[in-house]
């Protein structure tokens, strides 16, 4: 099955393709924002991060980044799943493109506490980390706890890409109370195997498309990509179609709509219903 189709996004995209005023946060590589099917995207850079342009296309820090901006911020008659091309897009480059070593697709605490934080300063509402936790010391996790009890206080939806290493357990990021780690399914709709898994997160979790995704190349074209930093966005993206349709919605109502649909297991969460997460804002909205 499709990834949209997958997590029942049709209505919802049908509906809207976002609103300038919902920003979201991408913490992640470097974007080709001269690919031409991030035309007319709202794209702003945060400070204190990387460069959020490529400097080197073909670095996977920027294939990275444009790929996940593309699932969220690609023009609607692109091949990318192009959820919500109309809000804005805050990017935080915490991986940097002209790195010749080092871990590109994971980020220290600190980074990505810095990233929240520049994020939540630009005006996001929501912000999706598609990114592994590098050097997770007991010591080193103080400040990105801090960064996510300030986005519970401020009513930011964080959304976390739970991680490829097959592993049992969380971290500081996937396990804190407020966020929402996703981990990806197949296209048969079943969790794939090389997800994390753990309390937390089949507690307050969600599965996304992970199998095989199309979304944007560095180089102007298309790339398929798999795992939980490809699933992620679909929820991101959902959440922030949500906030489009219902602005003056609080944070709290918006995260119980998308996380309260679905049978909880005790590792596994259940996948993304976006159908019935705009039902029950409708439903809630309604009375207000």
């Amino acid at each position: 099955m499709e990834p949209l189709p997958l997590v029942r996004l049709a209505e919802l995209m049908r509906r809207t393709a976002g609103n300038p005023n919902i920003a979201v946060g991408l913490i992640d590589g470097p974007v080709v924002s001269t690919h031409p099917g991030l035309r007319d995207t709202r794209i702003e850079e945060t400070p204190g991060g990387h460069t959020a342009s490529c400097v080197r296309p073909g670095h996977p820090a920027c294939v990275h980044g444009t790929f996940i901006a593309g699932i969220l911020a690609a023009r609607r008659d692109t091949a990318a799943p192009a959820i919500c091309p109309e809000c804005t897009l805050c990017v935080h480059a915490v991986f940097a493109d002209h790195a010749i070593h080092g871990r590109t697709t994971a980020a220290t605490p600190e980074h990505l506490a810095n990233g929240m934080l520049a994020c939540m300063a630009a005006g996001a509402r929501v912000i999706n980390i598609s990114a592994a936790l590098y050097d997770p010391r007991p010591d080193h996790e103080r400040r990105l706890v801090d960064a996510l009890d300030l986005a519970v206080r401020r009513g930011v939806i964080v959304v976390v890409a739970a991680g490829n290493d097959r592993a049992i357990g969380s971290t500081a990021l996937t396990g804190h109370s407020w966020v929402i780690p996703v981990t990806a399914y197949n296209q048969a709709g079943r969790p794939m195997g090389q997800s994390n898994l753990g309390r937390s997160i089949g507690h307050r979790g969600l599965g996304g498309p992970g199998d095989r995704v199309t979304s944007l190349g560095p180089d102007g074209g298309l790339l398929a990509q798999s795992g939980t930093s490809a699933a992620a966005p679909f929820v991101t993206g959902a959440i922030a179609l949500l906030w489009s349709l219902f602005p003056d919605a609080p944070a709290t109502e918006v995260k119980l709509a998308v996380t309260a649909s679905g049978q909880r297991r005790a590792l596994v969460p259940p996948l993304l219903n976006a159908a019935a997460a705009l039902q029950s804002m409708s439903r809630r909205r309604s009375h207000v």
